[in-house]
């Protein structure tokens, strides 16, 4: 803002007065700053509205996610694969207009209190003593990177590609790797994605109960998923 001039009246002539006069007020009227626009970057925790960029959320039907742990049980000759799996999951992953992950904006939520197997009993085992799901009721993972796979997405056919992604399991994030194969149906996108880690990775206890002689340290985590265009 420019300076004002501190002018002595007496010593100025009436002109001079007038000028000063009609220089003053015409420095008050533009002494409000002019607004600038600023350009602003979106925070990548906001939320993107849909004609931003592109957002995939969980489809009604075709989601199950599951557990996969090989186990040797007594009686039985060989071992099997212990499976348990919920098809509450929630969620979805979100782009910006110039195709980048958006992480603030792309989780998927697990409610594992619902896991479901073949037997009563290791389900309630699961729950209770391995995920204490009445603590820690949810699985959730959030992408922070895929590889192999960019926008815009195909509209139809297959491809395999890799979602890099923080995992929370019983309160513990790790970063994980999953292994993608997905198949593209005009803005739908569903297909199958995979990951493993150890029991010690999120302090898990490792099962310990007389009907079961082992169980391997390495969990195999699944998802099944079904994805539609977000409206």
């Amino acid at each position: 803002m420019a300076m004002k001039k501190t002018v002595t009246a007496i010593a100025l002539p009436a002109v001079a007065l007038a000028v000063v006069a009609s220089r003053r007020q015409s420095e008050a009227a533009t002494s409000e700053p002019t607004a600038v626009p600023v350009a602003r970057v979106a925070s990548p925790s906001a939320a993107l509205p849909a004609t931003d960029g592109l957002q995939l959320v969980v489809a009604p039907a075709g989601n199950e996610a599951r557990y996969r742990i090989r186990e040797q049980l007594v009686g039985v000759d060989l071992p099997n694969d212990a499976i348990g799996a919920t098809s509450d999951v929630s969620g979805g992953i979100a782009f910006d207009a110039a195709g980048s992950l958006v992480p603030g904006s792309s989780k998927f939520i697990v409610n594992v209190s619902g896991l479901k197997s073949d037997k009563d009993r290791r389900d309630g085992y699961v729950r209770g003593r391995i995920l204490e799901t009445s603590q820690f009721p949810t699985v959730e993972l959030t992408p922070t990177a895929i590889r192999g796979l960019a926008l815009p997405l195909p509209t139809s056919g297959n491809k395999t590609f890799q979602i890099v992604g923080d995992l929370m399991v019983h309160g513990v994030t790790k970063p994980t790797t999953w292994n993608v194969t997905a198949s593209f149906d005009n803005g739908r996108v569903s297909g199958a994605a995979a990951t493993s880690f150890l029991f010690s990775d999120f302090g898990l206890n490792q099962p310990r109960v007389p009907v079961v002689l082992s169980v391997a340290d390495s969990i195999k985590l699944e998802y099944t998923f079904s994805l539609v265009p977000k409206t």
